[in-house]
């Protein structure tokens, strides 16, 4: 029974729904109306005002643009003409360049095919100076001091004028002397006689002759210069002239050992610091030689910015004839450096040696100084300079050798000296100087005898002097 209710009810409910199920059915799609187009929008409405102020713009822009065109036609002819008158200047500069060019063959051309002029050079220093001599010799002497040795008087030292001719390779030189320092300088010069037909010569001959050579270099390594004449010692750093040297005195090695010499020599620089040097002279001090012999030296030199060295043999008979010491041989070596330390020290050793076998015994001496110079400003200097020398003559039963140097087996010496530059080729120097030696060679105070008939007896063994010395060059 319950499955009939069932299927009455399916039954039931197929009825009811048929037409809800027809009408939930698609229908077919009805077609729309067309629709008209959408009509244009009206036109905005226009600002004359703005369209005004349009047009103004452009042609504002068109004004500039024609100027601007107008400037650029302009700088481009300006341009033009700064290109032309540029390539204009460079010919000029060319054919001006070109013209100087052949000036300088052509003159070059008339100097190789012309003698070359001779160079002159002109030179010359004087020296003065006071002194001060605390022994206060009554004759005025300063002893065994060279060319510092009046006391108490305004002294004109030297004057000196110099010369030099430079042609091709040919050289020479003359330098004239005139003052005190001449008499010292040729002290040692010997006197030797004349006939009827000959003059004699003496320091009175030469006195007034400081240098005098002539020579010729050629052209071997850096140079090979040959000289002959009379010229100034190659012994020892020290100088004739005082700007040359850091002290206005010069040392006991100085004064003691030679100051000229006449011959010849010869000079080969083997490059541009290293030179040797050979010379055969007369001898010590001598233009005209006291007897047969000859004598030589031969000298090493080196140099560079820093250092200046030497180291030289003087070797020949430099007594004269006829004498208790026979013909001594007298060897002499010689060393010297100057050192520039720095900027404001410069450092000066003087090493000096030598004997002498006589008939007598072998006399010898050794000698040596140390100098320095500081500069403690731009034109104020201090050289400061201690020396000694130690000289033994030759004895034996026969006699002593007559001596070298001294009277005295020795002498030293110390030396301060302030020097003020301050205005070129001008030097004037404040110097102090104490002197001692072995034995009496200094004078002081009351002097025994004249100096002519009855020499002055030294009755001193200590000196101390001070100089105020200016020397003055070109």
């Amino acid at each position: 029974m319950s499955r009939r209710l069932n299927l009455t009810i399916i039954a039931t409910l197929a009825v009811v729904g048929a037409p809800s199920l027809a009408l939930a059915q698609p229908r077919p799609a009805q077609p729309r109306p067309a629709q008209p187009p959408p009509a244009d929008p009206p036109p905005p409405a226009v600002d004359p005002q703005a369209v005004k102020a349009l047009e103004d713009a452009i042609r504002a822009l068109e004004e500039r643009t024609k100027q601007a065109e107008t400037k650029a036609d302009a700088a481009a002819t300006e341009l033009a003409a700064l290109k032309a008158e540029l390539e204009r200047r460079r010919g000029k500069e060319r054919a001006a360049a070109a013209k100087v060019a052949a000036e300088k063959a052509e003159a070059e051309r008339k100097a190789k095919e012309a003698p070359p002029e001779p160079e002159i050079t002109l030179g010359g220093y004087a020296e003065v100076y006071y002194q001060w001599n605390f022994d206060d010799p009554d004759n005025g002497i300063t002893n065994f001091r060279g060319f510092d040795n009046r006391h108490n008087t305004f002294t004109i030292s030297n004057v000196a004028l110099d010369g030099q001719l430079a042609y091709e390779g040919a050289q020479a030189r003359v330098t004239l002397q005139a003052g005190h320092t001449p008499d010292t300088y040729y002290l040692a010069e010997p006197s030797v006689p004349g006939a009827s037909g000959a003059n004699p010569s003496s320091l009175d001959t030469w006195r007034f002759v400081q240098q005098a050579y002539a020579g010729y270099e050629f052209d071997v390594l850096s140079g090979l210069l040959l000289q002959g004449g009379i010229f100034l010692s190659p012994v020892g750093p020290e100088s004739i002239a005082v700007k040359d040297n850091w002290q206005w005195s010069r040392s006991n090695l100085f004064f003691g050992l030679p100051f000229y010499h006449t011959g010849a020599r010869g000079t080969l620089k083997a490059t541009d610091e290293w030179a040797v040097t050979l010379g055969i002279v007369n001898g010590w001090n001598t233009v005209v030689d006291n007897n047969p012999e000859k004598s030589g030296y031969l000298q090493l030199n080196y140099a560079n910015d820093a250092v200046a060295w030497s180291l030289l043999y003087f070797g020949g008979i430099e007594r004269a004839d006829d004498i208790p010491e026979g013909d001594p041989w007298r060897s002499t070596f010689d060393t010297h450096v100057t050192w520039t330390a720095t900027d404001w020290l410069k450092i000066q050793p003087h090493f000096d040696a030598g004997f002498e076998p006589t008939d007598l015994g072998t006399s010898f001496w050794v000698a040596g100084a140390l100098a320095s110079q500081f500069k403690m400003i731009d034109w104020l200097y201090l050289g400061l300079r201690a020396d000694a020398f130690y000289e033994k003559a030759a004895s034996n039963g026969a006699g002593e050798a007559s001596r070298i140097f001294w009277p005295v087996e020795w002498v030293a010496s110390q030396t301060a000296t302030l020097e003020a530059r301050a205005v070129d080729h001008v030097s004037v120097r404040l110097e102090y100087r104490h002197d001692h030696a072995a034995g009496d060679m200094f004078f002081k105070g009351d002097v025994a005898g004249d100096g002519d008939a009855a020499p002055f007896a030294p009755d001193a063994r200590y000196q101390d002097t001070i100089t105020l010395g200016a020397t003055a060059w070109f």
